[in-house]
C-alpha cells in the first residue's frame, strides 16, 4: 500500500466512511500513479477496484499496480455491486465533481444499505504537499515553457497575429516533449491585455503594444503555468511604470513565502503595494493558485486562505495592472515552499525593460 493509500485511508476513518467513490480524474492519477482516461477507483480498506471499460482495460491492466482493474458493463449497477461486495456501509463520493445524474443512479443502484456521502477535498488536501518525484515533474514543465518564452524573443514583430504567435507556441512545445498545452494559450495584444483572460484573436501585433502571454504545458501529467510581457519596439513611459510596480508586487509576496505562515499574507503583501502606487482597483483577481497534476488546484493564494502554508506546496505568484481599454500587465511563476522560504521555479525575471 503506498503512502497516499494509508493517508487517505486515515481520512476516511475519521470521516466515518468505509469506502471511497474516486471520479476526478486528477485525483485518480494521483491515487494509481498514472494518467489514464475515464476511470473510477472505488478504495476500501480491505480492498481497492480501479473501475473502467473496454478501451482501457488492457492499458490498466498493464500499467497500475497495487489496485484490482475491474472492467465494467453497467458502471453505476457495477460499483454498487462492488461496494456491497466489500460490505461498504458509508460510501463517500467527490461532491465537488460527481453529477447529479451519476449520483443518483450510484444511491438507486446501492440501495438503503449503503448510505452514500458527500466528501470535499479528501484527496486536493493531501495533494497540495508535492512529493519529490513531482516537483521533479513540476520543475520540467516550467523549464519548457521557460525555453517557449526564450524562444519567443526572437520570433515576436510587428505583424504577427495572435492566433500566429499561439500556434508557433504549440508546436514548440509538442515539439520539445509536451503532450499538450495546460490550458489555453492566452496572447493578448494590446488592448487586449486589459482583459486578464482574453481570448486569442486575429489582431496583428503594432510596434507600441504590450503582448501579454500566458501559457503552461503538460508534461508526464503535471502542469505548469508561467506569464510573461513582451515589449516590441516602443515602451511606453507608463507600461514601464506599472511594469516594475508589479516586479516589486511579486518580489513582496515572495518574500514573505514561509512555511506556517497565513497564505492570505502573501496576497496581502502583493496587492498592498499595488495599492501604494493607487493601482489597487486594477489588481482584481487573486494572487495566484496551486499547479500540479491540474493546473488550478489547491492552495488558493488569496485573501480569503487562512490556512498556513506548508513545504512542499507548489503555487503562482501572478500580481497584474489592467487598465481598461488600453493595456495589462501580469507576471507570473512558480514557487515552492522550502524549509527556508521559496524557490523561484521558473527562473530569474527580467526586472528592467
Amino acid at each position: 500500500m503506498t503512502s497516499r493509500f494509508r493517508r487517505l485511508l486515515e481520512k476516511l476513518k475519521t470521516s466515518s466512511l468505509d469506502g471511497l467513490l474516486v471520479s476526478k480524474a486528477a485525483n485518480v492519477s494521483y491515487l494509481s500513479y498514472y494518467n489514464i482516461s475515464d476511470c473510477y477507483l472505488l478504495l476500501s480498506p480491505k480492498k481497492s477496484y480501479l473501475i473502467t471499460d473496454f478501451r482501457y482495460i488492457l492499458e490498466a491492466e498493464k500499467n497500475i499496480q497495487g489496485l484490482s482493474v475491474f472492467k465494467y458493463n453497467n458502471l453505476f449497477a457495477d460499483i454498487a455491486r462492488l461496494a456491497k461486495k466489500l460490505k461498504i456501509r458509508r460510501l463517500g463520493f467527490e461532491a465537488n465533481d460527481l453529477k447529479v445524474a451519476e449520483y443518483a443512479k450510484i444511491k438507486e443502484y446501492a440501495g438503503p444499505k449503503i448510505k452514500i456521502v458527500d466528501t470535499f477535498n479528501l484527496i486536493e488536501s493531501l495533494r497540495q504537499i508535492k512529493e519529490p518525484q513531482e516537483v521533479k515533474y513540476i520543475k520540467e514543465a516550467v523549464a519548457l515553457t521557460a525555453s517557449a518564452f526564450k524562444f519567443l524573443k526572437g520570433y515576436l514583430k510587428p505583424g504577427l497575429s495572435e492566433l500566429e504567435i499561439a500556434g508557433e507556441l504549440e508546436r514548440f512545445i509538442r515539439l520539445g516533449g509536451a503532450l499538450r498545452s495546460a490550458f489555453n494559450i492566452i496572447v493578448a495584444s494590446g488592448s487586449h491585455s486589459s482583459f486578464p483572460h482574453s481570448p486569442i484573436s486575429n489582431r496583428k501585433l503594432r510596434p507600441d503594444d504590450a503582448v501579454l502571454i500566458d501559457i503552461g504545458v503538460e508534461l508526464n501529467g503535471y502542469k505548469s503555468d508561467l506569464t510573461r510581457v513582451f515589449f516590441l519596439d516602443r515602451i511606453q513611459p507608463i507600461q514601464r511604470k506599472l511594469y516594475q510596480i508589479i516586479i516589486g508586487a511579486q518580489e513582496k509576496a515572495i518574500e514573505a513565502v514561509k512555511p506556517e505562515r497565513e497564505i492570505s499574507q502573501l496576497d496581502y503583501a502583493s496587492r498592498s503595494y499595488i495599492r501604494s502606487f493607487g493601482y489597487g482597483r486594477y489588481f482584481g483577481h487573486s494572487l495566484g493558485h496551486g499547479v500540479g497534476l491540474e493546473v488550478h488546484e489547491e492552495p488558493s493564494i488569496s485573501a480569503k486562505n487562512k490556512s498556513l502554508l506548508k513545504e512542499g506546496m507548489v503555487f503562482t505568484v501572478e500580481p497584474g495592472i489592467y487598465l481598461p481599454g488600453r493595456f495589462g500587465l501580469r507576471v507570473e511563476d512558480m514557487i515552492l515552499v522550502t524549509k527556508k522560504g521559496a524557490e523561484l521555479l521558473s527562473g530569474a525575471i527580467n526586472k528592467s525593460i
